[in-house]
Parts: structure tokens; sequence; C-alpha cells
């Protein structure tokens, strides 16, 4: 048996029956053929960040620490970098942004791997993953060979792809391919962000101005999981029918919706926890009083010390059943609970 309880954010307690720190392609390729021919459980862990054991792992996890950055292709106009599954997110973010390659800077400080960017397809503050990916390289594990995905193969859709559905369990990501622009065309419009660049003018505005934004306003709003456990927003943004956006309306004038392309609307998920009350709160009345929901963001659910993952999992559906009971909308995790 193994301790995982320092490879996750939530920093919960966790056991696995084996675990293997792949970092080459021969080590992890081997670990998966091994599992899958044994037909054991087993799960490839990149940063942890997405992740909530709620129980022992019967199986073998596979610690994903592929490294390397390497240039494809470049241009006048841009380059094509290809990126091993085990970066770090972030740390790519910035490397990219010191060398003035636009594209990303809007999603630094996303916690994770770059493996499991194309998974979640990660997004935030007007930008998502998709829209600077090329392609996917990885393990297909009933076929046995390594095969690339393009972007439109990929299936992304608002924090989704193809690994979270037809996929999952199939491949395993071992490269992420990029291409970013040397004649940034930066995003800035989204709210929070333009208020706090509003000073500089637009013509004189940096990747590094947006990037050291954005990195201002996650530290602001996001709690760093060195200091308190947590994954994060652990819930996806719903989005509903316009009517039912309406009836809220209705009810809350000033509730922060926005309307979107497909018709649709979304609703902050974590304006919905909070207009119930959740915010601040720990489960003093239920369990240990270590689970709760964050003091300055309802969305990220922590763990305050000695948090079960069983624990913060009944918090969650609670928040869950009572957004339901009030709003008729059912929250999506976007943790993924074991």
């Amino acid at each position: 048996m193994v301790d995982l309880h320092s490879l996750t954010t939530f920093g919960v307690p966790a056991t696995a029956d084996t675990l293997i720190h792949a970092d080459t392609p021969e080590i992890l390729l081997s670990a998966l053929r091994t599992a899958h021919g044994a037909n054991t459980p087993w799960l490839v862990l990149g940063g942890g960040s997405n992740i909530l054991f709620t129980k022992h792992f019967s199986g073998t996890i596979i610690r994903n620490e592929l490294h390397g950055i390497h240039i494809v292709e470049e241009t006048e106009h841009h380059v094509i970098i290809d990126i091993e599954a085990g970066e770090n997110w972030h740390t790519i973010v910035t490397y990219c942004v010191e060398r003035n390659w636009s594209g990303i800077e809007n999603l630094a400080l996303i916690p994770g791997t770059v493996g499991a960017a194309p998974v979640q397809n990660i997004g935030a503050y007007g930008v998502e993953l998709r829209e600077v990916l090329v392609s996917v390289t990885g393990y297909d594990i009933p076929q046995d060979t390594i095969r690339t995905l393009s972007n439109e193969e990929c299936g992304f859709g608002y924090r989704n792809s193809i690994f979270k559905q037809e996929l999952k369990g199939h491949f395993v990501i071992m490269s992420v391919r990029l291409q970013l622009s040397k004649q940034p065309q930066l995003r800035t419009n989204y709210g929070s962000v333009e208020m706090l660049l509003k000073h500089i003018p637009i013509a004189e505005r940096t990747i590094r101005d947006v990037y050291d934004t954005v990195i201002l306003i996650r530290k602001s709003k996001l709690p760093d999981p060195a200091q308190i456990g947590n994954a994060g927003s652990f819930f996806k943004n719903p989005e509903i029918p316009s009517t039912h956006a309406h009836e809220i309306l209705a009810e809350y004038p000033s509730a922060p919706i926005f309307p979107l392309p497909n018709g649709k609307t979304k609703v902050p998920a974590g304006w919905l926890i909070e207009t119930l009350g959740w915010k601040g709160y720990r489960n003093t009345d239920t369990g240990s009083g270590y689970a709760g929901v964050h003091s300055d963001q309802a969305l990220v659910l922590v763990n305050h010390g000695g948090a079960q993952g069983k624990e913060i999992q009944d918090l969650a559906e609670s928040i869950r059943k009572s957004v339901w009971q009030k709003f008729s909308i059912l929250l999506e995790t976007e943790v993924n609970i074991l």
C-alpha cells in the first residue's frame, strides 16, 4: 500500500495498492500495458489538482512525469511547440509569456499538468485551450498504439472533450501541440481583466500585462493549495435555457447571468452557492469541521487540515441538492471523485 496524500491538492488521506513514477515513455507504456493486461484498476495521475479520493484505490496509480518542450515550427508570425504531458501547466504559460508567444496568457495559474489541460479543455477569462491547440498525441490502450488526434477529433466543448467521453479510460495523453502567435491579439474584454487594465492604453498593453493581471485576479479569488487543501473550482458553471434564466432574474434582478452564442444562458455556480448561504460554511454540524466552502469563493470546497475525502463529497452533494431544490439546476462537478 502506498500513500497518495501528498500527490493531490486536496490533501485528504488517500492510498493505493501500487504507485509507478513514469518519467519516460517506456515506463509509462509498460505500466499501462501491464495494468491493462492484468485487468486491474489503474489511474494516470498528473498534478493531482482535479481529483478527490474518498476511499482506498485498489489498483495501480501511474504518475505521468514526462517532461520536455520542443519547437516544431517557427515563422515570423507564429510558433508551434510540442509539450510533454507531465509538464506543469503554469510553468509552460510563463515560458511562453517570457518569449512573447501569445495565446495562453489568460490561462495563467490554472493548476495541473499539460496532459490534463485538453481533457478539461481548460478555460479562463475569455480564452479556451481549444483555440490554440493543434493536436494531442497519446497511447491508445485497446489498439496498443500511439496516435495523434487533431483539434477537431478532440471533440472540445465547455470543460469537455473526447477524453472525458468516448476515450475515457482508453487513451492516455503523452504530449500536446500548441500554436502560439508572435503578433499578439490580446483578449482583455473579460470584465475583471479589463477593469484592472483600464489604466493602460489598449495600444500599450502587453502579454505580460494580461498574464500579471490574471495571476492577480486568481490569487485574490482562489486559495493556494499549499496553504489550504482544494482543487480549484469544484463545480461547472451551468448552462440553462433562457426562459429558465428569466425566471431567476424575476426573483434576483441583479443575478450575474450571461447569454451564450448557443442560445442558452450561463449562470455562475459560485453565485448560486453563495446565494444559498454556503460561502464560508464548515461541516461542524455533520462531521469533523474540516470540510468546508471557502470564505472568499463559494465555488471552491476546501480541506481545513483534517477532512476525509468522503466528508468533502458529502458536502458537495448537500450543496448540489440545495441548488436543485431552490433553482432547479443540477450542478455538475469539475473534480473527479473516486
